[in-house]
């Protein structure tokens, strides 16, 4: 049976936080052009505010697409996770907006009771991940789309100190959204965000992508984000 996304939340533990964990991120090539009309300044503290990461996926099939709903700005994220079918898949992950910037990746009015006391504003104390993903039943996340998200988590629990909640994107806007969809193995990912044992090293990053200032607004990924 398969589960279901409206579902997924863990809260992390308060013991055995992470420490030093580096994550294989890269900016974007020209998203520094972009972010600012997408991104707006948090209302809490950018460090002791945090309390949620929000794990999404693209509906779309390409990291170009995901950053063309940027360029249009019409939503954001923190980091990108290529797809399989991308050079930069196995080696790196995209870094598309400051962390200590509110990115617009969830519905100002949403909420849930089990996040953060049912605050509203999630963007405000959370950071957000997308994930490359048609969200349809044929398209699996890879291995390392799983294990390279929950590494950023880790590296988000031993950076933030009230960090408590890695909620989907589904639980917080139920009626609006479904991802990061059924086939996200949640279970697989939330044991590797609590895993003691560190990843293997990612390969040395060398690929890079076509320049945000040449990808056309919503080329494709019109749905991604809100």
């Amino acid at each position: 049976m398969a589960s279901d996304p409206k579902t997924y939340q863990f809260d992390l533990p308060t013991t055995n936080r992470p420490t030093d964990v580096s994550i294989p991120e890269t900016w974007y090539p020209g998203i520094r052009n972009y972010w600012s009309e997408c991104t707006t300044q948090r209302d809490v503290h950018p460090i002791d505010g945090i309390k949620a990461v929000v794990i999404h996926a693209t509906a779309g099939t390409s990291s170009e697409g995901a950053i063309s709903v940027m360029r249009d700005g019409k939503a954001s994220f923190h980091w990108l996770v290529p797809d399989e079918n991308e050079p930069q898949h196995g080696q790196l992950i995209w870094a598309c907006a400051p962390e200590t910037l509110a990115a617009w990746h969830v519905r100002n009015e949403v909420f849930h009771a089990d996040v953060n006391a049912g605050r509203t504003r999630v963007n405000h104390w959370s950071l957000g991940i997308e994930v490359v993903n048609t969200q349809t039943t044929a398209d699996r996340f890879s291995d390392w789309q799983v294990a390279v998200t929950a590494k950023i988590v880790r590296y988000c629990w031993a950076k933030y100190p009230n960090l408590r909640h890695i909620v989907s994107h589904a639980k917080l806007d139920p009626d609006h959204r479904t991802d990061p969809g059924v086939n996200f193995p949640w279970d697989k990912f939330k044991s590797l965000v609590l895993s003691s044992n560190e990843q293997a090293p990612f390969a040395a990053f060398t690929t890079t992508a076509r320049n945000a200032d040449d990808i056309s607004p919503s080329a494709g990924d019109s749905n991604c984000c809100f």
